[in-house]
């Protein structure tokens, strides 16, 4: 599908002002009204309370999109392994819930947990869930007792867990490893750096540190890591002092080989973010080059600007690998 015949000319000549802007006539999708989603992007659109989810299908029309929500509020969309779901946090003041929606466009939302829940006494801003590999549990990361920490709770709203109590660390997002025992998390000891990466036991809150730098250019996680679905790479977002940039970096007991995968020639400050796996050797992540908001994609053998898959987005989640 042509992005040029919907985007109309002004996007068009404002987003290719971007030096290495391509603009992608198959890589993007979307259901459209009506339309149907199996494997894409889902993302946010709109501001404040107008934020909603929208669903976008690799076969079909980015410019289409199908809406999955209409109350608003939504942040934070993660998309389940087969694609059927999604799971993303509601606010609505001070009060967060982690919901869950079908990627069809036809149900509504369900609530699966609650921060009134008193399960989880004094839990507030609920943010980053994800998927188990099977769809069954979601792990997220919420705020208690001055600490953001790690929690674990069924899809159906049972067994809910902290992971993370008692440890000294803070939590930004975690990803799941394929083998569904482990997750992967950003950590540190204060929100804003959050400078380390570590693997945590889903059944036992085990912590193990895999390692406690990211290489010699990133310097703090910004948003979240990404497991590869076959479990060997992790891509993440890390600040540099010349913006945020997306990297990608062999997996094992430690973190080695760790590559920047983005940069934009002739640009400075820009905000490369929200790294997601397209199967194992591509990733695609949000920017804001050329002063727009769009999903890109990203060969891990290539370095630079990326091209563009989605326009006019928010914290995208690719899924239905």
């Amino acid at each position: 599908m042509k992005l040029l015949r919907i985007l109309g000319l002004a996007a068009v000549v404002g987003l290719s002002g971007c030096d290495g802007f391509t603009l992608d006539p198959d890589g993007g999708g979307g259901g459209g009204a009506g339309g149907t989603f199996s494997r894409g992007f889902v993302f946010v659109r709109g501001e404040n309370s107008g934020r909603n989810l929208f669903a976008v299908d690799d076969n079909g029309d980015p410019n289409s999109p199908l809406r999955l929500t209409t109350q608003g509020n939504a942040y934070y969309p993660t998309v389940s392994r087969n694609g059927r779901s999604v799971a993303f946090v509601f606010r609505s003041g001070a009060a967060s819930e982690l919901r869950t929606v079908p990627t069809t466009g036809t149900g509504q939302p369900s609530t699966v947990f609650s921060s009134a829940s008193t399960a989880c006494s004094g839990c507030s801003n609920f943010r980053f869930p994800t998927f188990n590999p099977s769809g069954s549990t979601i792990v997220f990361t919420l705020d208690q007792g001055g600490y953001a920490k790690l929690a674990r709770v069924n899809a159906d709203g049972s067994s809910f867990q902290l992971l993370t109590n008692g440890s000294s660390y803070v939590y930004g997002a975690a990803s799941y490893y394929p083998d569904g025992q482990y997750v992967l998390a950003s950590a540190g000891y204060t929100t804003s750096q959050l400078n380390f990466l570590v693997k945590v036991g889903v059944a036992t809150g085990s912590i193990d540190v895999v390692s406690f730098n990211l290489g010699n250019t990133a310097q703090v996680v910004a948003t979240r890591p990404a497991v590869s679905p076959d479990g060997t790479k992790v891509a993440f977002d890390g600040r540099t002092s010349s913006g945020t940039q997306i990297f990608v970096a062999l997996l094992g007991q430690t973190l080695t080989n760790v590559t920047q995968l983005t940069s934009h020639t002739g640009e400075s400050g820009v905000q490369d973010t929200w790294p997601s796996w397209r199967g194992n050797t591509e990733v695609t992540f949000l920017s804001n080059a050329g002063s727009a908001s769009n999903v890109y994609r990203i060969s891990i053998a290539t370095t630079g600007a990326g091209t563009l898959v989605v326009p006019i987005a928010q914290e995208p989640s690719y899924g239905g690998i």
